[in-house]
């Protein structure tokens, strides 16, 4: 199924980078590196010299921590997001909100997708999505509070819950009138979940992949990495690389990264692998 992503349409073959710009002082992994509107800007320019078709904007990093107003919100990335548009007019800009009226003022602004991390807890955001004819990324959190860690949660099976919430989220905004082919599904890992339950919908991707909408995955240094690993946030790069392969192979269309060099190179690798590529030069052997 081709792809659409706002004003940007990919064929059904191509596998995607959503390389992640944080316009946020506190942000778990760059800690508030691109919170400056300079330093937002260079990330922007570089990771579209990397390669990266999509830029994920968050204006609230995931975790706990100080209560951001919708007003703030919005002063962090409406006037960003604008900016970027102007400057990257082939670029798919995705913001990561949760809030309609966010998502409404950046679409205004230029956005092409609404990623909403947090499983639909503004249930108008799909209405926002369809008035502009805009993707959105559906995703899985387990039901808990936005802005909050999981706490002992438990799931009869973690996967059958993932693919029954993140497509009954999906036939929702399909109901609402977003486009078929501007709808896409994410895990969220770490998002509801402990490591056990990250680590098995990674072994488990291909069910999700299955059921015909276009996967998103968001690995790149992930607690279920860190704990696997014992690695802090900084040296989970290998981690995320490896659990990427496990991604690429069962057949992900996006991923949402930090690295978006090294992303690409095990992606590929990994479709080649897979049969779904060609290698890009042939010439062992031959002559």
């Amino acid at each position: 199924m081709t792809l659409r992503l706002g004003r940007h349409s990919f064929d059904d073959a191509q596998t995607l980078m959503m390389a992640i710009v944080n316009r946020t002082p506190d942000s778990f992994y760059d800690k508030g590196a691109t919170w400056s509107e300079d330093k937002a800007h260079a990330r922007v320019a570089e990771v579209v010299a990397q390669g990266a078709e999509i830029v994920d904007i968050g204006g609230i990093k995931a975790a706990p921590g100080v209560e951001i107003s919708e007003a703030e919100e919005r002063e962090r990335v409406v006037d960003f997001v604008a900016k970027v548009r102007a400057d990257h007019p082939q670029l798919v800009i995705s913001v990561d909100t949760w809030r309609a009226g966010v998502a409404d003022a950046v679409c205004r602004a230029g956005a092409d997708v609404i990623n909403d991390a947090w499983g639909g807890a503004d249930p108008e955001l799909v209405d926002v999505a369809a008035q502009h004819d805009v993707a959105i990324i559906c995703t899985h959190t387990g039901g808990v509070q936005v802005r909050t860690r999981p706490f002992r949660i438990e799931y009869d099976d973690v996967m059958a819950a993932v693919i029954a919430d993140t497509t009954a989220y999906a036939e929702r905004a399909l109901a609402a009138g977003v486009a078929r082919e501007s709808i896409v599904i994410d895990p969220a890992h770490d998002f509801g979940k402990n490591t056990v339950h990250g680590l098995e919908v990674t072994r488990r991707m291909a069910e999700m992949v299955a059921t015909g909408w276009p996967v998103l995955v968001s690995l790149s240094n992930k607690d279920f990495v860190g704990e696997s690993l014992d690695l802090p946030v900084g040296e989970r790069l290998i981690g995320t690389l490896a659990a990427t392969t496990i991604c690429a192979t069962a057949g992900a269309r996006i991923y949402r990264v930090h690295e978006v060099v090294q992303t690409r190179q095990t992606v590929d690798m990994a479709n080649v692998i897979a049969g779904r590529l060609a290698p890009k030069l042939m010439i062992r052997g031959l002559q």
